[in-house]
């Protein structure tokens, strides 16, 4: 099973901004760019889409940047899934041919357990690594 970058990228910058949480420092585009090796253009993108919805904050402006707008705790990786590629949590196959049916059932099973997962493990998970402390923006 193959994540899309975009989701990836999305993880990634969020774990990243996750380990300034509680603090008032902001996480400054080029420098998430810069450090996760992501493309400015497409990383606005992605930030813009987890503002829009509702799992990070953002301040315009020459001092301005993102933050999250919950705990690292509260957000799942389902929730991050949901907001930049629904589809990825579908689990559903075309019914076509006489296999069709039993192979939607057992991807249903398989795209379930995977959507368990992504339900129980948090930002906080994450970011919660001795080496992350290092990644404070």
């Amino acid at each position: 099973m193959k994540i899309s970058s975009k989701l990836e990228y999305a993880f990634r910058a969020l774990a990243r901004i996750a380990c300034s949480y509680g603090t008032k420092e902001l996480a400054h585009i080029e420098e998430l760019a810069r450090a996760e090796e992501i493309p400015q253009n497409y990383l606005i993108q992605i930030l813009n889409e987890l503002r829009v919805g509702g799992l990070l904050k953002s301040k315009r402006g020459k001092s301005g940047g993102y933050q999250l707008a919950k705990a690292p705790s509260e957000i799942t990786l389902a929730a991050i899934a949901t907001v930049i590629d629904s589809e990825m949590l579908n689990g559903k196959v075309a019914l076509r041919g006489m296999s069709g049916p039993r192979i939607s059932e057992v991807w249903g099973e398989i795209s379930g357990k995977v959507k368990n997962i992504l339900d129980k493990t948090t930002l906080a998970t994450l970011a919660n690594r001795d080496d992350v402390r290092e990644w404070v923006i």
